[in-house]
């Protein structure tokens, strides 16, 4: 991908701000004080899972735990509450690690699943607006926030969270990090290190929600309408 008129942007930048513009030479300034690195900080893994359980409450969603050997009975429990039929997920080996490919082909007479193919385009986003469950696997979970963490490729689109009537995230517990602080860490560096890091990154927290001027929070008012996370140790 190429980047339009970068150069004549960055030079009407520097000279509105009276100056020649810095090539070299720019570095990230050494603060005296961090806070943000301060929440949270020394906890285990286990201590955060918990801290995700709590904000769950929070943001009205339904928080669940197992290992692998359960994953498979999890997921069909929350696939029955929500009358999942038309199940729409990314592709990502994790599925097949995990054990919910073979629970899919286990499961093909009362599930109809569709994985996210490049190939078709703008089809997959037809499918996700009929789907009745949207699937994921997290890659980082914040939380302090409750929030889900998607990199969105050609294998993983955005819409397999935004569009179904409900959504499941499968969040691994090595990916529990205390909150965003890390997350952006995490991305920045492994863009600084030369690694394929995806342009577009999800944030989810819960299903989709609004809140007027009073703050009062109104849940399921333009994506899924009821979320649940499967934290898996």
């Amino acid at each position: 991908m190429s980047i339009q008129n970068r150069e004549a942007f960055l030079d009407k930048l520097a000279s509105r701000l009276g100056r020649e513009r810095r090539t070299s030479g720019v570095e990230r300034p050494q603060w005296s004080v961090t806070p943000q690195d301060e929440v949270f900080k020394g906890m285990s893994q286990d201590e955060l899972v918990d801290v995700l359980e709590k904000h769950c409450k929070v943001i009205h969603t339904t928080f669940k735990r197992t290992d692998r050997d359960g994953l498979a009975k999890v997921l069909n429990e929350t696939l029955e509450a929500y009358e999942g039929k038309l199940i729409i997920t990314s592709k990502d080996a994790r599925y097949q690690e995990y054990g919910v490919t073979d629970f899919f082909e286990e499961q093909k007479e009362k599930l109809d699943v569709h994985v996210w193919d490049s190939a078709l385009g703008k089809e997959n986003q037809k499918i996700a607006e009929r789907a009745d469950v949207g699937i994921v696997f997290s890659d980082i979970t914040l939380a302090e926030s409750g929030t889900v963490t998607s990199f969105n490729t050609k294998d993983n689109g955005r819409s397999i969270s935004l569009l179904p009537r409900t959504f499941i995230a499968i969040i691994p517990k090595s990916t529990l990090v205390p909150r965003m602080t890390q997350a952006a860490r995490h991305i920045h560096q492994a863009q600084s290190s030369g690694e394929d890091v995806p342009s577009y990154v999800s944030f989810i927290t819960g299903p989709s929600n609004s809140a007027d001027i009073e703050m009062n929070l109104i849940v399921g008012v333009h994506g899924p309408v009821k979320a649940t996370y499967i934290v898996v140790d």
